[in-house]
């Protein structure tokens, strides 16, 4: 029998294996595996890694330079640049985070959708395009906004504390979106793909403590314990609950106080989903003078469609929450995370800013990486997110 004379090679391996084993690359090894051959190349074009590492996403000091750079915990000392990103992004500021894209908010003030990495861009509508409602607003001269609302009510935001607590979401195929925040106290209000004005909605009082947006569904809970749920499944949102959620909280201690004390103070509050769609009201504390940090969380229960009380979670079993993302995460499916914890960034002086681990059931807390910063060409605006790579 005749001897192959053309044997397999690496670069002719199936399609169907190439992809099994893509999908279990981290992304620097994805982008490394992509560049051993043509065949590898093309073959990585119809695949999507899978991520589930929040990455740190750094805004240069110089507000001439038009890009960012991200920090991949997985690849510890080595950093990505993006390409330039335009003459506005310089002006921008990133103010949430969904995926790889960012919703961003310009020297305007108003907003836009932006994924750094493929540079695609989406224009929202302008702050005071708003659909006839309850609050009527109106940008002065200096790009602050004057809002009027019932019985004459009238007043002045400045520009920069319009909009409160923003979340959104996007499809990462079709483009689909949807973007909410706070206008100033008065009500939320939600723009989605073809929209040119914002739609207010008055179900929600804005005293928000924080917004959570997942599965069509939005999450808010407000500083006088009002817990509302507004789902946004079909054309106009319905508010499926809404109920005081009265919830002990550690005293809020403003700057100077806790400069001069090293009491338990709230540094922190925020809403966060879980995996199974559960809802937790999670509490930072935080000793000032010691940086020493610890949690509270409160896990809300429902009786058929009603949340009719809550009490302090013992454990987050099997998952780990990403605090910043408010979100929860199986701890078995990310390497590198621990079940019962909690992943949270922390800034505490102009140099560095570190990623901590809770512990929840020993109490403890641990740097989990801690990257030095140079303060001469960074700030301190950074955002953790969680890319996806549709088109690495």
């Amino acid at each position: 029998m005749e001897k192959n004379q053309n044997p397999n090679t690496w670069s002719e391996l199936p399609l169907d294996l190439l992809n099994l084993v893509f999908k279990r690359l981290s992304f620097a090894n994805f982008r490394q595996a992509k560049s051993v051959c043509s065949s590898w190349y093309s073959a990585s074009k119809q695949c999507v890694p899978k991520n589930q590492i929040p990455w740190l996403m750094l805004f240069p000091k110089d507000k001439n330079s038009n890009s960012c750079t991200f920090f991949n915990p997985e690849d510890k000392d080595f950093l990505y640049k993006t390409q330039d990103l335009g003459v506005e992004f310089a002006k921008s500021v990133c103010i949430a985070t969904y995926g790889s894209w960012l919703l961003m908010q310009d020297s305007k003030y108003n907003l836009y959708i932006l994924n750094p990495f493929t540079k695609e861009s989406i224009d929202l509508p302008s702050v005071e395009s708003q659909q006839p409602a309850m609050v009527k607003v109106e940008r002065t001269i200096d790009d602050d906004f004057i809002t009027f609302g019932d019985h004459n009510h009238v007043k002045l935001f400045k520009g920069n504390n319009t909009v409160r607590t923003p979340v959104f979401w996007i499809d990462e195929k079709t483009k689909d979106y949807i973007a909410l925040w706070g206008l100033g106290y008065w009500c939320v209000v939600y723009a989605k793909k073809g929209d040119k004005l914002w739609n207010q909605i008055p179900e929600i009082i804005l005293d928000s403590l924080d917004m959570v947006y997942k599965d069509h569904k939005l999450y808010s809970f407000s500083y006088r314990d009002l817990f509302t749920i507004l789902d946004f499944s079909g054309e106009i949102p319905r508010q499926t609950f809404q109920r005081f959620m009265h919830v002990y909280r550690f005293e809020w201690l403003s700057p100077r106080s806790r400069q001069l004390s090293n009491s338990w103070c709230l540094a922190e509050t925020k809403l966060v989903v879980t995996v199974t769609g559960d809802v937790l009201l999670v509490e930072r504390m935080l000793r000032p003078r010691s940086r020493i940090q610890s949690f509270n969380v409160y896990k809300f229960y429902s009786s058929g469609n009603f949340f009719d009380k809550y009490e302090l979670a013992d454990s987050l079993g099997d998952e780990a929450m990403l605090l910043d993302l408010g979100i929860t995460v199986l701890a078995n499916e990310v390497e590198g995370l621990n079940r019962n914890s909690i992943y949270f960034s922390d800034s505490h002086d102009t140099t560095t800013k570190d990623l901590y681990v809770f512990n929840y059931e020993t109490r403890k807390m641990e740097p989990l990486h801690k990257f030095d910063f140079d303060c001469l060409l960074l700030e301190l605006s950074a955002r953790w997110f969680l890319p996806s790579f549709l088109h690495t």
